[in-house]
């Protein structure tokens, strides 16, 4: 009996398929800490659908993670988020979400080498979590811009007395977004892309 079908093998979706134009690749990292809206700016932003590795959040993770201000939340990354956009026909970025509890935070190395910037975003409700997220990209070097994200009931600070309060140096950007819309968080990439090429610029000129 033949159980071959004649059917055509399953392949990508077209909207999958990387374009052929396409002649750039760059790998970028969202980071911060537990429910800053990680998963939801790379499901929001990205052109694929998303690689997601969000697990129910257990009873293991009482008294162990810090769920102030996010109480709410029932799932959590435990690996990476995964995501694809084209900026034009030929740059392509990859976006590599890491998990915000800190009891995962081992697989951030692995995340970020080969990355040549990060979005860092922040909830200002829980602002004291972001110094160990920037400090780890600055020990690495990897140029990164803080995206503030918007919160329903949180604190409504200017940006230049978060900036003081994160101790930013001044070429850092810093912006206000909203991470579940895709125009808002494709803003904020977009300014990471011109903060790396002004950063080669310097460079170069040096």
């Amino acid at each position: 009996m033949d159980f071959r079908s004649s059917d055509p093998p399953a392949g990508p979706r077209e909207a999958d398929i990387l374009p052929q134009t396409a002649a750039a690749a760059v790998k970028v990292v969202v980071v911060g800490g537990f429910g800053v809206g990680k998963t939801t700016m790379v499901g929001a932003v990205s052109e694929i659908k998303p690689l997601t590795t969000e697990e129910t959040m257990t009873r293991a993770g009482v008294g162990v993670d810090d769920t102030w201000g996010v109480a709410r939340k029932i799932t959590t990354t435990v690996a990476m988020d995964f995501g694809r956009i084209s900026i034009n026909d030929e740059l392509v970025l990859y976006l590599f979400g890491t998990p915000g509890q800190e009891r995962f935070w081992f697989l951030w190395r692995g995340l970020f080498e080969g990355a040549l910037g990060a979005v860092v975003l922040l909830d200002t409700r829980r602002l004291e979590i972001s110094f160990d997220v920037i400090g780890r990209l600055e020990e690495r070097g990897v140029p990164f811009v803080v995206a503030v994200n918007s919160f329903p009931g949180a604190p409504d600070h200017p940006l230049e007395e978060l900036r003081e309060a994160l101790d930013l140096p001044p070429a850092v950007p810093i912006l206000v977004c909203d991470a579940r819309r895709r125009d808002s968080s494709r803003d904020v990439l977009l300014t990471l892309m011109r903060y790396l090429h002004s950063q080669a610029a310097t460079q170069e000129a040096m």
